[in-house]
């Protein structure tokens, strides 16, 4: 343990990397080392979602979500263009179904333009059909910011930036297992060695609460993993979706709803349901891990979610079985589809905090306790918003 690092950054996705990039950006002399347990980066969250650059339409004017999305969605345009990053802001309409979806679709389109977004339009049924001609929609939302890019890509392009370019240190396959106080300094434990630091910086995902475990005694959320599970379109019917649809999410249910999204290296992707993953990087079905269900239950807000959302998550359970009911959630966006349309896609596993009365954390979470910072909670849109948030923690450790 000779070498003293200034920052530690636990996890190395698109949100500890930008933070490590970030820090060494500002000041090019400190020690940063990025500790992951995987073998590369963007593993996990940060490499299984659909790719899509988020506009901010949705999140809450003021919010955390809302301000480091928009903040990064122009940064992370600017990167990608400067890194020659595969992108395309293609746009997308969100789609009202029936009149009774209208009321949720108007304040959609409210907090676009409180959040400073140019050019959303209102679309009648008509109108829709001239973007996507096989939607059914009574009323939609058009979004031209929306766009698509290759988030792996540019995982791998903050890495090389961060260790080639600024002489930060990544190591991967260390599995933090501890954070132990050292008088001012800290000691960062793995299976394989320790890391002396004088401040960490917590990015752990999917284990974040775990991490914050080790530092904070009274830490108040737990991660409640979900898995979100795709399905892809056949290729002779990928004419049946231009770029992205999305449907008006569930005010009352913290994700979006199954949609189509056009990938930025083809094809396309119909998903995620959101159903509770009985393992912490568990993207399939049958995988489970006794410690991990374990904690999810013996968490008070666990309970509390089940008797909220019970009856909708039994609905997203039924999807995840039933592929004729998944085919019925996505043919109230594109009639035409057929259950042999589809072929098994990929999946994801979104890591959503959860207080101890069962409230579902809808913000960006980041909690500062003298010389750890740790980001509990970090889901979509953190991919859109990672060089904003990641700017915005280096900024924290420079002050």
């Amino acid at each position: 343990m000779a070498v003293k690092y200034d920052v530690v950054v636990i996890g190395a996705g698109l949100v500890g990397l930008s933070t490590a990039y970030h820090l060494k950006l500002n000041k090019p002399s400190l020690k940063v080392l990025i500790l992951d347990k995987e073998n590369e980066v963007a593993k996990h969250q940060s490499g299984n979602n659909s790719g899509v650059i988020h506009s901010g339409i949705y999140y809450k004017p003021g919010s955390l979500k809302a301000q480091n999305c928009i903040a990064g969605y122009s940064s992370i345009i600017e990167f990608a263009d400067r890194n020659n990053i595969p992108y395309d802001i293609c746009g997308k309409i969100i789609v009202a179904v029936s009149p009774k979806e209208l009321p949720g679709l108007n304040n959609i389109y409210e907090r676009g333009l409180q959040n400073g977004l140019q050019g959303i339009k209102k679309l009648n049924a008509e109108e829709s059909k001239e973007i996507e001609p096989h939607c059914a929609a009574f009323s939609a939302i058009y979004v031209p910011q929306t766009g698509i890019i290759d988030y792996p890509q540019m995982a791998k392009k903050l890495l090389d930036f961060f260790v080639n370019e600024l002489q930060g240190i990544a190591v991967f396959n260390q599995k933090v297992t501890g954070i132990v106080e050292n008088g001012n300094d800290l000691i960062v434990e793995t299976a394989e060695a320790t890391y002396l630091t004088s401040k960490v910086i917590s990015c752990a995902g999917l284990f974040s609460d775990r991490v914050a475990d080790f530092t904070e005694k009274k830490n108040d959320l737990r991660i409640i993993p979900f898995r979100g599970e795709y399905f892809k379109l056949k290729s002779e019917k990928q004419y049946l979706v231009k770029n992205l649809i999305y449907p008006v999410p569930n005010p009352e249910f913290p994700f979006l709803g199954v949609h189509f999204t056009r990938m930025i290296h083809g094809g396309i992707e119909a998903g995620p349901n959101a159903v509770l993953a009985f393992k912490r990087e568990g993207y399939k079905f049958r995988d489970f891990d006794f410690g991990d269900v374990m904690q999810s239950l013996s968490w008070p807000g666990f309970w509390k979610i089940v008797a909220k959302y019970g009856q909708t998550g039994m609905g997203e359970v039924y999807r995840s079985l039933s592929k004729a009911a998944f085919t019925r959630a996505l043919q109230k966006l594109i009639p035409e589809i057929q259950e042999n349309d589809l072929i098994d896609g990929g999946a994801g596993v979104r890591a959503q905090a959860c207080d101890k009365k069962g409230n579902l954390i809808d913000d960006f979470n980041i909690l500062e306790n003298r010389n750890v910072i740790h980001v509990r909670n970090a889901p979509s849109p953190a991919a859109t918003s990672c060089l904003s948030i990641g700017k915005l923690i280096s900024e924290k450790i420079s002050n």
